[in-house]
């Protein structure tokens, strides 16, 4: 992984740098990014930048040079890098660099949730290895729904267990076999339970020469032992522009698909390709049949319309979601901003100014609240035909007092 393969991030790449430049490096780094972030393919690119620089100048036995504040050798040590571009172009010509792209390097531990592969198994994160490589060959962006879902565990739940915990303190207190540094990156903290703090005095005093990176999505999940411990790195959601490029330029959409996705997406790269994947489905067409349903033809065409979503699977149902929050969002745009309106494409915008006709400002609030609680249900393997026989009601309720609009 190389820090070109992450979308945008030029600040957070530019700082990360820096700390390994100015010895100002912690032994423990929390990545915290929402979904969809490319916080996990950073913190890859970074594991790998680390490992090759650290050993620069000495490709058989590890360096003497410290990350974390000591003055390193005069001999061997690699130029200083200003940009990423400088670092990618560096890494490449690495002995090394063949092994830590391959992930293969035996100086670098990967932690995930994983499951049982039989009952009675204490599952270890090395048993999965393999299926870890091809996932991030081809989800680097995904989340732990397509991971778990990836490896096979159906409804099973994903976790870092004590056994795991064990595992990486015997391998971290190895000697390193190549490099200057072990490093364990795992990846979402939160599946660590209260076991996670057989980590803590690992984390807070471990062994000579080792890093930790920790990625995570949700910072209140994290237990606070942990938390504490490390060093916040942010990774905030790609801007619209270097998603659209990246739609473009990786998955081949077209300049007027991929920006209105980008503009959609809300900063999740993992949702700008699941948009994409399905942007031949009429959300357009699905949305003004339930509305119609909800303010004109009445209960036998709801009832009609909750089947065939029911039907839909539970990415479809939250990209739907995220659909109506986009056009609502476009409404309340057009209020405010009715310049705005010269931006959106037509079709949109004449959907939004219908919802502006249909719902006030606070009803559409409302509204949006109701959306974001649904979505959350369904990630939760809500009941999709109650779940959304209530957001019907409640939609009903919300903008009952409006005069009857058709949608068109």
């Amino acid at each position: 992984m190389l820090f070109a393969d992450i979308i945008g991030q030029d600040e957070v790449k530019g700082h990360l740098l820096q700390l390994v430049h100015n010895n100002r490096l912690s032994h423990a780094l929390l990545f915290l990014g929402k979904e969809g972030s490319g916080a996990l393919p950073l913190a890859l690119a970074f594991a790998e930048y680390v490992t090759l620089y650290s050993s620069a100048g000495n490709e058989t036995a590890p360096a003497t040079a410290s990350l974390f504040g000591e003055e390193p050798p005069a001999e061997g040590v690699p130029p200083v890098h200003t940009t990423a571009q400088e670092a990618d172009d560096w890494m490449l010509k690495q002995k090394a660099y063949s092994k830590t792209a391959a992930m293969i390097h035996p100086d670098i531990h990967y932690s995930y949730p994983v499951v049982p592969k039989k009952s009675g198994d204490k599952p270890l994160s090395t048993d999965y290895i393999a299926e870890w490589r091809e996932f991030i060959k081809q989800y680097a962006y995904g989340n732990a729904y397509d991971w778990l879902q990836f490896i096979g565990a159906e409804n099973k739940q994903g976790n870092i267990t004590a056994y795991e915990c064990s595992d990486i303190i015997r391998k971290l207190n190895l000697k390193s076999f190549e490099s200057a540094y072990k490093i364990l990156l795992m990846w979402l903290p939160e599946y660590l339970g209260n076991e996670g703090n057989k980590l803590l005095k690992l984390i807070e005093e471990p062994p000579p020469n080792t890093l930790f990176l920790l990625v995570a999505e949700n910072e209140s999940l994290i237990l606070p032992t942990i938390l504490s411990r490390t060093q916040l790195v942010k990774v905030p959601a790609p801007e619209i522009k270097d998603i659209s490029s990246a739609l473009m330029a990786r998955a081949k959409a077209e300049p007027a698909q991929a920006r209105q996705i980008a503009s959609v997406c809300e900063g999740n790269y993992r949702e700008a390709l699941q948009l994409l994947q399905h942007s031949g489905d009429d959300w357009q067409g699905m949305l003004r049949d339930w509305l119609n349903a909800i303010l004109k033809t009445g209960p036998a065409a709801q009832v009609k319309w909750i089947e065939d979503i029911s039907r839909q699977g539970r990415e479809k149902q939250k990209q739907f979601l995220r659909y109506f929050n986009h056009l609502l969002e476009q409404s309340i745009r057009l209020q405010i901003m009715p310049a705005a309106g010269e931006m959106m494409p037509e079709a949109e915008r004449d959907f939004a100014l219908r919802l502006n006709k249909i719902a006030s400002l606070p009803q559409q609030q409302a509204i949006i609240e109701e959306l974001d609680k649904a979505a959350y249900y369904i990630e939760r393997n809500a009941n999709a035909k109650i779940l959304f026989h209530a957001l019907t009601i409640k939609l009903y309720h919300i903008t009952g007092k409006n005069e009857v609009v058709e949608m068109k």
